[in-house]
């Protein structure tokens, strides 16, 4: 393996400008470059990791006993190229200033892989971004549409697919003119469907993977996307050679959309294959866990603990129920507020004995629906603070700050932690807090996110949309004893560090063999 190439919207690394103009680097945000960003760095050299980062993606970073670097008999590693967009004015002005777009030759620290920031008009950008991937693929894969009103496929939505089809085609370009004879390039995401198709069309010789983080919508729903619309992206991820999938469930629906949509495939559900004008698509499932190692590391370090003495301080005695969140649509904040409500409600005795502490962290600000739900959010929280709140108990603590350590802090206290999506691709979060629970938590973990497939044995199962059931749920967890949820927890715990982020990437790279 003498070259890897890795591809994504967000690359490992950002830029702001500073008040002088000069321009500032952090680390990228996002779970899927907290995983990506250890795994290309430990392709390069198999030690501790060295990411670990950010609420719902801290295990997505790398590492521990699992680290799927270089075998020993593997004399020289492979180089790792990752190519990404550049997401604002200040990313793009440190794309122009690279050699051609090349930022680890500029003296920016990539974390161990040489990066291509790829200068994409800002237009482009946006449409491509925010129209078509977040808008329309995203809503399809999560079932978020409100049908009567939308979507909307009209002539706009037309020229928004022009520029998705011009992002993937740039990022095609840039992996067709980067990668060696033979390489593999491993695509990454919904936002680059059509890369895969435009890639295999300019260099065939190449291995491709493409990976779906996301839920993959059944054929009744993937059929409000236009006819030539969900043809293309069916196409687009048929020209890797291995498509992969957090679950089997999504996996079967991606095949099912497949044998619906595209009358030329031979799609064989035994085989797990589809055939499409003389190429053939492998069709794998990698479930991605938590690197147990790197999240405990961070969690120990100071700034957790002086937010884990604050929170005990305020929290007192109480027992504390913890959800870790981005206000996305399909994250259910507001029914999961609503059910704690109803806790309170129909169970007196647990006033002023609990305390809920939720994080919701803004997300995808720039677009109206999301603006909405975090105002829906906000609006459920005072409610539940004006009808039970004392003077000596706060029963619910919002936190909409970015506040990487106090999430950590909440993990470690949670007595029961609360994920209630209503449709996921895997939701970490549900493998964070069971793995650094200090005295072990109960987790009440929705049947639609991807990691019930792996935790319902040991969870409390409910139906997102019934908050009634996940009131009775929360309450059932506050009741059960400490010997049997840390029982559970320790079961949980176990799953969800079964196969960490580098043996997930490892595996699909071994997939093109």
């Amino acid at each position: 393996m003498s070259q890897v190439l890795v591809a994504s919207n967000r690359g490992p690394v950002s830029f702001s400008l500073s008040e002088n103009g000069s321009l500032t680097m952090r680390r990228g945000g996002g779970g899927l470059v907290s995983g990506l960003a250890g795994v290309t760095g430990a392709l390069r050299d198999p030690g501790p990791p060295r990411f670990a980062e950010r609420p719902g993606a801290a295990s997505r970073p790398p590492g521990g006993a699992h680290a799927a670097g270089p075998s020993p008999e593997t004399s020289v590693p492979p180089e790792v190229l990752w190519v990404c967009a550049a997401l604002g004015e200040a990313d793009r002005a440190a794309a122009r200033q690279a050699p051609d777009g090349r930022l680890d030759r500029a003296g920016h620290d990539t974390g161990g892989a040489a990066v291509r920031m790829l200068d994409i008009p800002a237009a482009t950008f946006h449409r491509a971004y925010n129209a078509v991937a977040n808008s329309t693929l995203w809503f399809v894969h999560h079932l978020l549409y409100d049908t009567p009103r939308s979507p909307h496929f009209d002539g706009r939505a037309r020229r928004d697919w022009q520029s998705y089809e011009a992002y993937n085609a740039a990022f095609a370009d840039a992996l067709a003119r980067d990668a060696a004879p033979g390489a593999k390039a491993a695509i990454q995401d919904y936002h680059l469907s059509l890369t895969p198709r435009m890639l295999r069309d300019r260099r065939p010789d190449l291995r491709i993977a493409h990976f779906s983080h996301t839920p993959w919508a059944p054929p009744e729903y993937y059929g409000l996307l236009p006819d030539d619309i969900g043809e293309r992206i069916l196409h687009g991820v048929l020209g890797a050679d291995h498509a992969g999938f957090l679950t089997d469930r999504w996996a079967e629906a991606f095949l099912d959309c497949c044998a619906r949509f595209l009358p030329g495939a031979r799609v064989d559900r035994t085989a797990r294959t589809v055939a499409l004008a003389g190429h053939v698509t492998r069709i794998g499932v990698h479930g991605l866990g938590v690197d147990a190692w790197a999240l405990r590391r961070r969690a120990a370090e100071q700034d957790v603990a002086e937010r884990a003495r604050a929170l005990r301080e305020q929290v007192g005695d109480r027992q504390l129920i913890v959800r870790v969140d981005r206000t996305e649509l399909s994250k259910n904040i507001v029914r999961g507020l609503a059910a704690y409500r109803e806790l309170l409600a129909n169970h007196p005795e647990w006033r002023g004995r609990v305390v809920h502490l939720a994080f919701a962290y803004p997300s995808r600000y720039d677009l109206p629906e999301y603006r909405e739900y975090t105002a829906a959010v906000q609006r459920t929280a005072k409610q539940i603070a004006d009808e039970f709140g004392t003077p000596t108990w706060d029963p619910l603590v919002l936190q909409v700050n970015d506040d990487y350590p106090r999430s950590l802090a909440a993990y470690r206290l949670a007595d029961v932690l609360l994920v209630n999506p209503i449709r996921d691709g895997m939701n970490l979060v549900a493998k964070e807090g069971p793995v650094l629970a200090e005295r072990g938590c109960v987790l009440v973990l929705s049947r639609e996110a991807g990691a019930a497939a792996e935790l319902s044995d040991d969870a409390l199962m409910v139906n997102p949309y019934d908050v009634s059931q996940t009131s009775e749920a929360l309450h059932r967890a506050l009741l059960m004893p400490r010997a049997q949820r840390a029982e559970r927890c320790a079961r949980l715990a176990a799953a969800a560090t079964a196969l960490p982020p580098q043996r997930w990437f490892a595996d699909q790279l071994s997939a093109l063999d």
